[in-house]
């Protein structure tokens, strides 16, 4: 899996973390609220990052994978493809972030900070779920018709419940953890562990990071099955994943109080999934072009942020006098 590409694997790895380290360490060294105008110009070197590095890839893959059986062309499309499919369901993760932090009151300047560590972790989870996935599919095929499959099913579930509810007090990890150590009654700065009178306590902000973590889990079973419908290579599949959640927490800041203004995006994102759960199950008796799955999932997103604005727009001349 990792042949010949070891290098490439490390370099990309050491570079995440570097950008990551940027970011705590200089950026958000001190915890405030973010704007909308700091989000979304973070959201623009995020989203420039990704694609830099896709042009990176259209000119020297051949000399980064020769032995991977893409051309840079094929790579590239492949790259973007998923990109825009974990873009587009990482949506889903910012309904949820934004209905945590209002359960658990955290404060705005706390935010970044539950976000930063949850989606280190959520890099570290997927990346092992990806490797896991790339070893199944490729000792049995079968499995894509399972992925496919199930990709179906939560596209259909998704469409048909609209409504997402989120009750944090019923979370079995946030239930045993409780059970292991005691809790602050309050938040403690930006610190996830105190001790006090000799014991080691965690702050709710740990309870939220729990949380973030978990449910992140979840999607990810959900999304990483989609991306591999576009490619098998662990490392495209990889790549476009991290991107996409590298951005996520200015996403996050920038459209967190728009969302319900995007009223067609989540059928949308139903009818991504089905496509792609479709897409997988006849694999072996069509194989849609990456570039045809590409123009496909980009009308679909463009459909429904057209119709929402559309809506949004009827809807505000309607209350004019």
């Amino acid at each position: 899996m990792f042949e010949g590409t070891v290098w490439l694997w490390v370099g990309f790895n050491v570079f995440v973390l570097a950008l990551l380290a940027l970011d705590l360490g200089v950026f958000h060294r001190n915890a405030h609220a973010v704007s909308v105008r700091e989000a979304t110009v973070w959201s623009v070197i995020w989203i420039s990052l990704a694609l830099v590095f896709n042009a990176g890839i259209y000119l020297f893959w051949d000399v980064l994978a020769p032995a991977s059986g893409y051309s840079n062309g094929e790579a590239a499309v492949a790259f973007l493809t998923g990109y825009l499919i974990e873009k587009s369901l990482s949506i889903d993760n910012i309904f949820v972030f934004a209905l945590l932090f209002t359960y658990f009151a955290v404060p705005a300047a706390l935010q970044h900070r539950v976000l930063f560590w949850g989606i280190l972790g959520a890099l570290v989870m997927r990346g092992a779920l990806i490797v896991a996935g790339a070893a199944l599919l490729k000792e049995f095929h079968w499995i894509i018709y399972l992925f496919g499959s199930f990709l179906i099913l939560t596209g259909i579930k998704m469409a048909l419940h609209r409504e997402q509810e989120i009750h944090p007090e019923q979370n079995p990890l946030v239930r045993l953890f409780r059970r292991l150590m005691p809790v602050t009654q309050g938040y403690v700065g930006d610190k996830f562990f105190v001790r006090r009178a000799g014991v080691l306590m965690a702050t709710p902000l740990f309870l939220v990071l729990l949380m973030v973590e978990s449910t992140d889990l979840v999607f990810a079973v959900d999304s990483i099955p989609a991306i591999f419908a576009v490619t098998n290579d662990p490392f495209i599949v990889y790549t476009s994943n991290v991107f996409a959640i590298l951005g996520l927490r200015s996403l996050y800041f920038m459209l967190a109080g728009a969302m319900g203004k995007f009223h067609y995006l989540r059928p949308a994102l139903a009818v991504v999934l089905v496509f792609v759960g479709v897409k997988m199950v006849m694999v072996d008796l069509y194989k849609i072009p990456v570039a045809v799955s590409l123009s496909v999932i980009a009308s679909i997103l463009a459909v429904a942020i057209l119709a929402s604005l559309w809506q949004n727009r009827r809807g505000y001349y309607r209350l004019q006098p």
